[in-house]
């Protein structure tokens, strides 16, 4: 969701279509479909997979016999059957009664990513849908109509009901959407745009709406940003270690190898290399800083932690995103129902990305503290003011640093344990992982904050110690810092500085230096 420019630059090296198959459609394909106008396309494969498996539904219905949400209610309702006259209406009913959301709108980015994942759950030939739902989900992204979809009301199963509902509805004319910066009305949407509106057939109502693809969305958009975030981190860390004269032998190879969680040698190693042959301060100095505190000493545990949760939950959403979501599904001549709309795979993996950001603010938040108070470091000023006293330098820093780590710990308590039944107690179990996703949303961006307070409260530290060369790739961090931020030794309104560190992690400057770090013959394990 954020640094636009960048995503657009790094979107000229995709292909210029993106081709729909339900089975290798990518997390870097949504971030390009969801940001950019690359075309989508069905594939002819998956096309044809869907007209054999719409067919098996059509015999079905001729045949009179029972399947849920084609010819019978939906939820508790499951066991009243309705005549053959009623079908469509059906459909219709679905998503009209399940477009039922509050809230603001989900921004563009994530409602483009939700039709693309969508689509391609159709284009999987699970559904048994007409080939043309899926190529009039994806004509909207092409020509730009992007329904308005509030952010609240989905427990998260039968998937993101309520969020996918309010798209379904544009396809058929209804809701309301977003075509070059206005809002009207889906009909007049798919007018302008000069898109048919969908008769939706049996069965077409309740696939679009069953599927986790919001929080899956969601969960994509926000991890792909905090590859940047953890690696801005480092090298923010790293500068904090430089100006509390801290050792670099708590990052020696050899201690992280002889505990090898793979995020915690990676972020050791690029620390190392970050800080070159830095062993920390002489003489009496040296006395008092054998062992350096946890915030610096722990920076691979901690940071590397974090980065193996972020690889935990890519794992879950790649799986995801080329998953059937439907219920009910269609294997040859057979439809059966299941319950792979549940979100509980996604919402676990979204919680645990809070609560790792939550760990990521924390340490961040301690190292500021240790920045800013003189008890805790060497020869630097009271709250790195200028003049203490007349000056109150960064004290309030740390003070909204602390604020954003309380707000971050409010957000982190895991949505995913809280199910409340529903539609009657037949949902008695649900995943509750679109309020994961949306309170993931709001932690990376708060993460993102208190690491750019850490970036300028650590810069200060710095230009009071005078140290304007540091060394390597830091020399630059510094420098981009500075210039960026226009950082001064007297008071000065904060806020501003906050918000241009905020930027510069956000368009991954910092990251693209971590990255330099390890040189070419070294991949990161967040990319």
């Amino acid at each position: 969701m954020h640094s636009r420019l960048r995503d657009l630059v790094r979107a000229a090296y995709y292909p210029v279509m993106v081709t729909l198959d339900g089975q290798s459609l990518t997390m870097a394909d949504v971030k390009v479909v969801a940001v950019t106008n690359v075309r989508v396309v069905v594939d002819q494969n998956a096309r044809e997979r869907m007209v054999r498996t719409r067919g098996a539904v059509s015999s079905l219905v001729d045949a009179n016999s029972p399947v849920y949400g084609v010819n019978t209610g939906v939820g508790l309702l499951a066991n009243t059957r309705l005549s053959s006259s009623d079908l469509e209406q059906l459909q219709l009913n679905v998503i009209r009664s399940h477009a039922c959301g509050c809230g603001a709108p989900l921004a563009r980015e994530v409602v483009r990513a939700m039709m693309l994942i969508r689509a391609n759950v159709l284009a999987k030939g699970l559904s048994g849908v007409r080939a043309e739902v899926a190529e009039t989900l994806c004509q909207l992204l092409n020509l730009g109509v992007t329904p308005v979809v509030p952010s609240r009301g989905s427990v998260g199963a039968s998937g993101d009901l309520a969020p996918l509902a309010h798209i379904a509805l544009v396809l058929v004319g209804e809701g309301k959407a977003e075509v070059g910066g206005r809002i009207c009305s889906g009909r007049e949407a798919l007018q302008s745009a000069g898109i048919p509106s969908l008769t939706l057939a049996p069965k077409e109502g309740i696939s679009l709406v069953n599927g986790t693809q919001a929080m899956l969305a969601i969960g994509i958009l926000e991890l792909l940003s905090l590859e940047d975030l953890v690696a801005s981190a480092d090298v923010v860390s790293a500068l904090t270690v430089k100006a509390l004269l801290g050792k670099s032998s708590a990052f020696d190879r050899r201690i992280h190898e002889a505990r090898p969680h793979p995020g915690q040698v990676l972020t050791a190693s690029v620390i190392h290399a970050l800080l070159g042959n830095n062993n920390g301060p002489t003489g009496s100095s040296a006395l008092r800083s054998v062992q350096d505190a946890y915030s610096l000493r722990c920076i691979p545990q901690v940071h590397g932690a974090v980065r193996d949760s972020l690889n935990y939950a890519r794992s879950v959403f790649e799986i995801e995103l080329n998953s059937a979501t439907d219920n009910p599904l269609v294997f040859g001549d057979q439809v059966l129902s299941g319950g792979n709309f549940h979100g509980a795979p996604l919402a676990l993996a979204l919680d645990f990305l809070a609560i790792a950001l939550c760990q990521l603010a924390g340490i961040s938040e301690r190292r500021v503290e240790r920045l800013v108070n003189p008890a805790l470091n060497e020869e630097l000023p009271a709250f790195l003011a200028n003049q203490p006293g007349l000056e109150s330098g960064f004290m309030m820093a740390q003070v909204t640093a602390a604020a954003l780590v309380a707000e971050i710990r409010v957000l982190a308590t895991p949505a995913s344990v809280a199910s409340i039944p529903t539609s009657g107690n037949q949902e008695d179990f649900v995943s509750m992982g679109m309020t994961s996703a949306l309170k993931l949303s709001e932690v990376v961006k708060l993460t993102r904050q208190v690491i750019a307070i850490e970036a300028l409260t650590t810069i200060r530290a710095l230009m009071l110690r005078k140290l304007t060369t540091i060394g390597g790739i830091l020399d630059r961090a510094y420098s981009v810092l500075m210039e960026r931020c226009s950082l001064s030794l007297e008071d000065q309104e904060l806020t501003p500085l906050i918000l241009k560190a905020e930027e510069c992690i956000a368009a991954g400057i910092l990251a693209s230096l971590q990255r330099e770090s390890l040189g070419q013959h070294h991949k990161v394990l967040v990319q």
